[in-house]
């Protein structure tokens, strides 16, 4: 009996893999601290809640359209136009089972066998399998830290071919925390228009940027390239909404209807309580929001000094997200008790036998030489486990 080769060669997350042996770790009474987390750590807002549990009660319990009811469609647009000057109509929305599965519909959409999509790196460890389980082909284009890891346009014309389809851009980034800044926009735009390409623009991190830092959406540079565009967000991040599973894409109305019939067939609908309450969470001020950017700061600028403070390790500043990208490459060839230190992947595991410290280890994201730290937990935490960090290279040898 031969399975499917195409979805046998589909990769599993090595971030869930790492997270499942702390919390086995964790479940085993052991004094885990983890920086793994892909999720803020403060509650979905009350309000939101409620919207839920009234929506329930009120019976909406039963099938919506496809794509996602009329008044959550119409509060992506009200949303769209307000935060990001951009203008569409319900019919260009498509309401999905979180961003992920967004993108999974967008590069359904529009590959076909063979065709190229240009992945940035480091990238989020999902983005290549979601372009092979598309029959697509990842062509990755390395970037550097001096950069901030932004793309650097040379190597990006550079990388396009005949069989190029898309670009995917993440800003802010996961795992970097690079948000590209308009005049490099625009020349991404610029690039796509002339060679008739695609931009696949992951915001899902849009509401989370510092130091006056302003996000901006590709789509809002002009007329042609928003056409070209497939802008993907959701509700998970800036409201704290992981678990609810509401994502959505705007686009041209051809792509709205082709991921919208694909989406029917997939899976129907989203969940119909979390929909009701997305409309209630995006036509509310998010209150919430500024308190949680102000505690993401703090613990960001707590961790980049102190981990650019250990021997051998070294980051750059992230300007959104809640993640610091370090490199570690600086502690290769050492050893941890005789076992040798030669990827980040090693690094990792000995860290967590010998310190009870998870981090995720850049193989995941296309950077070997790097671990993600998440600050999507307590300051409490953030310094506990970033002691037992130092304390676990001070102890290479």
């Amino acid at each position: 009996m031969q399975y499917s080769q195409k979805s046998e060669a589909i990769v599993g997350s090595v971030t869930l893999a790492i997270d499942a042996k702390a919390k086995k770790m964790k479940a085993e009474g052991k004094d885990v601290i983890g920086f793994g987390a892909g999720e803020p750590d403060f509650g979905t807002p009350a309000y939101i809640v409620e919207a839920g549990i009234t929506a329930l009660r009120n019976g909406q319990t039963r099938y919506t359209p496809a794509s996602g009811t009329l008044e959550l469609r119409q509060a992506v647009c009200d949303k769209l136009l307000r935060d990001n000057g951009l203008s569409y109509e319900p019919g260009q929305i498509v309401i999905s089972n979180g961003a992920k599965h967004a993108l999974f519909n967008a590069l359904q959409a529009i590959c076909n066998p063979g065709d190229e999509v240009i992945l940035p790196a480091p990238y989020w460890v999902t983005y290549p399998e979601l372009i092979k389980m598309a029959d697509a082909v990842p062509v990755i284009l390395e970037t550097k830290e001096e950069d901030s890891f932004a793309v650097h346009m040379d190597a990006l014309r550079a990388a396009v071919t005949q069989k190029t389809k898309a670009i995917i851009l993440n800003s802010p980034s996961n795992p970097t925390g690079c948000v590209y800044s308009r005049e490099m926009l625009e020349e991404v735009a610029k690039l796509a228009v002339e060679k008739d390409l695609i931009v696949i623009s992951d915001e899902i991190y849009e509401a989370l940027v510092y130091d006056g830092v302003e996000h901006i959406s590709i789509a809002s540079l002009g007329e042609a390239i928003k056409d070209r565009t497939i802008l993907v967000n959701g509700l998970s991040k800036a409201y704290a909404m992981t678990g609810w599973r509401i994502g959505y894409t705007a686009s041209n109305k051809k792509l709205a209807g082709i991921m919208g019939n694909f989406q029917s067939h997939a899976t129907s609908n989203p969940n119909t309580m979390a929909q009701a309450a997305s409309v209630v969470a995006m036509t509310r001020p998010n209150e919430d929001l500024p308190l949680m950017v102000a505690e993401f700061a703090k613990r960001r600028e707590y961790m980049v000094h102190t981990v650019n403070a250990i021997d051998g390790l070294h980051t750059v500043m992230p300007k959104g997200a809640f993640y610091v990208f370090v490199n570690i490459a600086g502690v290769f060839g050492k050893s941890a008790q005789g076992k040798q230190i030669n990827s980040a992947f090693s690094f990792a595991e000995e860290l967590l036998e010998q310190q009870m410290t998870a981090v995720v280890p850049g193989e995941a994201f296309g950077a070997p030489e790097y671990i993600r730290l998440s600050y999507a937990t307590s300051l409490q935490n953030i310094e506990r486990g970033l002691t037992r960090i130092k304390a676990f290279v001070a102890g290479l040898k």
